[in-house]
């Protein structure tokens, strides 16, 4: 299973969290990754692929540059922990563990997560505004009991920050 963690791109400063919008350069930066990740999926991706996105304004502009549908998820907010996002992303996959899913979250949760992924320890990598690690989740599961149970390995595929573009 591909696991794409999307970071939210650049987002007005304020007060409520869940309501801050995308600025004008986080509008161009959604975009320019929207247009590289559409490169890198294969043309069934439309219809495929699991899109997950937290709640908050900034990542559904974010995942909204794709033009593609996609499932708002309350519990991705800001403040979501690794393991309920790594849940989430395996929930309701083949047991085979082939297929993709892009979420669209938050720091320190994505970086957490990679890390833990990577490196089987706890640990933080930084995924910068507007950037994305792709990963390849070596999953099995004859008697799915958890994605912990279900994780074998990770593979870093791609990290790319949209000033790469």
């Amino acid at each position: 299973m591909d696991l794409i963690l999307w970071r939210h791109a650049e987002a007005e400063d304020g007060l409520d969290d869940l309501k801050r919008a995308l600025t004008d350069k986080g509008q161009r930066q959604a975009m320019q990754m929207a247009q590289w990740i559409k490169k890198y999926l294969p043309a069934t991706a439309p219809a495929t692929l699991r899109i997950l996105v937290s709640p908050a304004l900034r990542t559904q502009q974010t995942a909204r540059a794709l033009g593609w549908p996609f499932v708002t998820v309350n519990t991705f907010a800001p403040g979501a922990t690794p393991e309920g996002l790594l849940e989430g992303a395996i929930e309701g996959m083949p047991p085979q563990g082939a297929g993709q899913v892009l979420i669209v979250g938050h720091q320190p949760t994505l970086g957490a997560l990679a890390s833990h992924l990577l490196t089987g320890q706890p640990g933080q990598m930084s995924v910068r505004k507007g950037g994305l690690l792709w990963l390849r989740l070596n999953t099995s599961h004859p008697h799915p009991t958890g994605a912990k149970a279900r994780l074998k390995t990770a593979t870093l595929l791609a990290a790319m920050t949209p000033g790469l573009l």
